[in-house]
């Protein structure tokens, strides 16, 4: 996907980008090639390639939720797919990437002072240590490819504000779906609509799975890693 694709591919998602964040992303572009020379960061780096395939792959996020200034959690961020894309696209939006490697961490703040994003952090902590001061806090949460939908449910919906959403963005979850079901409705979530889709030229396929939060998690939720690992919901 050449950027003038990747500028068409977006109108059909009603994302008019401008000027401003088309050489925002190629500078992230930049900076992520040079950055993962020495440090692994991402498989994929050809440029036509990240415009796909992370770019334009972070944006269908808005195929499930109206983006503007809500407060937005990124969990395993990696490299900045989804929440730093999302930030770039849609600047009101006030975020915060997740990542358990520091490494990343530098990554991400190196990028966020480059191009002088504001509300917006990078954070250095595990998901259920961060929950510990900010639980039900943000009115959207997403992931993308993390780990198992019902793994990651317990360590996401906790952060979810009543009313709010968390969206995990998978490949196929068919399969992931149907054993999450449980986790979803014990942590106080409900899925409100499975948005399946290609990407471009046949791609891959993609799948949102859209689970709003419609009452409080319990406070024991979620556990400590190694117990949701041994014996998920």
């Amino acid at each position: 996907m050449n950027k003038e694709e990747f500028v068409k591919a977006l109108e059909c998602l009603n994302i008019n980008i401008s000027e401003k964040q088309l050489n925002d992303l190629d500078t992230y572009y930049k900076m992520l090639i040079e950055y993962n020379a020495h440090t692994n960061l991402t498989r994929i780096t050809e440029e036509k390639d990240v415009y796909l395939k992370h770019f334009y792959d972070s944006l269908t996020l808005v195929k499930a939720v109206n983006l503007n200034d809500q407060t937005l959690l990124d969990i395993g961020s990696g490299a900045g797919f989804p929440g730093l894309v999302l930030k770039i696209v849609f600047p009101n939006l006030k975020v915060v990437l997740l990542d358990s490697l520091n490494k990343r961490i530098t990554f991400l703040n190196s990028v966020i002072e480059k191009l002088n994003l504001k509300d917006i952090t990078a954070v250095h902590e595990r998901a259920e240590c961060y929950v510990l001061n900010n639980r039900e806090k943000f009115d959207i949460v997403t992931s993308r490819a993390v780990a198992n939908l019902n793994m990651l449910s317990e360590l996401s919906i906790p952060f979810v504000k009543p009313d709010g959403y968390f969206i995990p963005m998978k490949a196929d979850a068919k399969d992931e779906i149907n054993t999450a079901k449980n986790a979803i409705k014990t942590l106080g979530g409900v899925i409100k609509e499975t948005i399946v889709f290609s990407l471009p030229n046949e791609n891959g396929v993609r799948t949102l799975i859209k689970i709003q939060k419609i009452s409080k998690t319990n406070g024991k939720y979620p556990r400590k890693f190694s117990e949701i690992k041994k014996k998920p919901l």
